[in-house]
C-alpha cells in the first residue's frame, strides 16, 4: 500500500445473484480527504458495492483496491472502518464493555473514553445494548469504527433512528474527521444529508453510476427550474402551452410551473395573469435523484434514462 494511491478503486465490479445483476461494471475511485455521499433507489446495488468494498463479498468480475492494497490488507492495518445499519452487537453487555472488548481486538486504538465521547455516548457507558434506541446503538456502531483510527470510513445508512438532534451532531463529528484528513464514503436515503455534507455526489441506479459531480452539478442535471407564484383558479392548460414548461401544478391559490424557461413564464404570469407572490427557485437534489434513477417520467416529466442517465458507463461531470 503506497500513500498516493487512490483511497478507493473500483474497477468494473460485476456482482450477480442468480438471474439478479446487483452491480454492474460498476466503477468509482475517490481520493484520499474526500467526502462522497453514494445515493440510489431500494435495489439501485448501494448496499452489495459497500460488501464488496469492504471484502464481505467477492466479486464476479472486476477488482477492489483499497489504499493500494486489498480489502483484507487494509482492514488488517486498520485502515478502513465501517458503520453498518445492523447487527454486530451483544444486547447484554454495556456500551462501555462493548467498546472495551472491541478495542482488544486490535494492536492500537484510540482510547476507549476518547470513542466514547466522539460518538456522543459516554453517558451511557454503563448502559445495556438491549436498552439502546436504534438511534443509540447507531452512534456505538461508529464509536466502534473510530477504534482503529482509520484512514477511510464507510457509512451505510448511519443515522438510521437517530433524531434531528443527533443526525446533526453525527454529522458534525464526521466533518470534523474529514477535515483531518479522513475520507468519508456513506450511502443514505436522507438526500438533506447528501447536500449538506458530501464533497461529491454519486448517483447509483440498476449496479450502475449514472452520474458523478458536485451537489451543484448534480442538481444542474435536473434541467431547468420551479416558478411559483398565487394564482387562484389558474389555467393549467394555458400555462401547460407556454414554450419550455414541463409540467404544471395547482395547489390551492398556489401554481407551480417546472419550466426550462422560467423568464417566459414568470412574464406570463405577471403581465397576463392577476398572480402575485412570484418566485423562481432552481431545481433542488431530489429533483435530480429523481431525474436520473426513476424508471420512466417523473411528476415533473423529466425521464430518467434520458442523455445522462442513460448512458452505460460512469458519466464525470466535468472530466
Amino acid at each position: 500500500m503506497t500513500d498516493t494511491a487512490p483511497a478507493v478503486e473500483l474497477a468494473g465490479l460485476t456482482k450477480t445473484f442468480g438471474p439478479v445483476t446487483a452491480v454492474d461494471g460498476l466503477s468509482l475511485r475517490i481520493e484520499p480527504g474526500e467526502v462522497v455521499a453514494f445515493l440510489g433507489p431500494n435495489g439501485a446495488g448501494k448496499t452489495t458495492t459497500v460488501d464488496l468494498l469492504l471484502g464481505l463479498a467477492r466479486p464476479d468480475a472486476g477488482g477492489v483496491r483499497l489504499f493500494g492494497g486489498t480489502p483484507a490488507d487494509a482492514v488488517r492495518h486498520g485502515r478502513v472502518a465501517a458503520v453498518m445499519q445492523t447487527g454486530g452487537l451483544l444486547k447484554d453487555l454495556t456500551v462501555g464493555e462493548t467498546v472495551r472488548m472491541t478495542a482488544r481486538f486490535y494492536g492500537r486504538t484510540r482510547p476507549v473514553g476518547e470513542v466514547l465521547n466522539r460518538a456522543g455516548i459516554a453517558s451511557i457507558a454503563d448502559r445495556l445494548v438491549g436498552k439502546c434506541s436504534g438511534g443509540q446503538q447507531q452512534r456505538l456502531r461508529f464509536a466502534l469504527a473510530l477504534l482503529p483510527d482509520p484512514d477511510l470510513m464507510v457509512l451505510d445508512e448511519p443515522t438510521t433512528g437517530m433524531d434531528v438532534e443527533g443526525r446533526r451532531d453525527f454529522w458534525q463529528a464526521i466533518r470534523a474527521d474529514a477535515r483531518a484528513g479522513r475520507t468519508i464514503l456513506f450511502a443514505t436515503h436522507y438526500l438533506d444529508e447528501a447536500d449538506a455534507y458530501a464533497d461529491r455526489i454519486v448517483l447509483v441506479r440498476q449496479g450502475r453510476v449514472v452520474a458523478d459531480g458536485t451537489t451543484a452539478e448534480i442538481k444542474n442535471l435536473a434541467a431547468g427550474r420551479v416558478v411559483r407564484a398565487t394564482l387562484p383558479g389558474a389555467d393549467q392548460a394555458v400555462l401547460a402551452a407556454l414554450p419550455g414548461v414541463r409540467a404544471v401544478e395547482v395547489r390551492g391559490d398556489a401554481v407551480l410551473v417546472r419550466t426550462d424557461d422560467s423568464d417566459e413564464v414568470a412574464r406570463h404570469l405577471l403581465t397576463r395573469t392577476a398572480a402575485r407572490d412570484v418566485e423562481i427557485t432552481s431545481r433542488n437534489l431530489e429533483d435530480a435523484f429523481l431525474a436520473l434513477t426513476t424508471d420512466g417520467p417523473t411528476t415533473d416529466g423529466v425521464a430518467a434514462g434520458g442523455p445522462t442517465a442513460a448512458r452505460p458507463t460512469a458519466q464525470t461531470i466535468g472530466a
